[in-house]
């Protein structure tokens, strides 16, 4: 996840690929569902699957 935009959203990259625009956590969840990724298999503070830049789950401005 790359940092939030002066907008509040953030990209959320797959390789490198932009997935999409999250504008909270619902949404980091629903664009990666889309891409494909079991639901029961994101954690937003798992590290090993989310790479956080510019703050954690709870930084969206």
């Amino acid at each position: 996840m790359l940092p939030p935009s002066s907008e509040g959203g953030r990209p959320v990259v797959l390789g490198n690929v932009v997935l999409g625009v999250a504008y909270g956590p619902a949404d980091v969840v629903d664009i990666l569902r889309q891409a494909g990724i079991e639901e029961a298999v994101i954690a937003l503070d798992d590290r090993q699957l989310i790479e956080w830049q510019g703050g954690g789950p709870d930084v969206w401005k």
